[in-house]
């Protein structure tokens, strides 16, 4: 009966070690997830300035400017402009 007693209070001590070791792991990843959490929200807030950043850099006032200015370019007088329609587009790819 003792070596029974034995073996359970040895099989008992082994579960608490397992589920505590489990635990603690358990917690860890938690805090590792909010971490990452975090993370990835201060990338999508920098991803909002950048895509903020890029259209401010791209608007067609700010290079038109810069090309007249830095590149000597300008403009074609409206009688050297000649529109092309999608259906000449088309006509052309056929």
């Amino acid at each position: 009966m003792t070596r029974l007693n034995f073996l359970l209070v040895v099989l008992l001590l082994i579960c608490a070690l397992a589920l505590v070791t489990s635990q603690h792991h358990a917690r860890k990843l938690y805090t590792e997830l909010q971490k990452e959490q975090e993370l990835a929200k201060q990338f999508e807030v920098e991803w909002g300035q950048l895509q903020l950043e890029q259209s401010t850099w791209a608007m067609h006032a700010r290079i038109e400017k810069i090309a007249s200015r830095d590149l000597a370019m300008s403009s074609p007088p409206l009688s050297r402009v000649q529109v092309v329609g999608s259906t000449s587009w088309e006509q052309a790819r056929r």
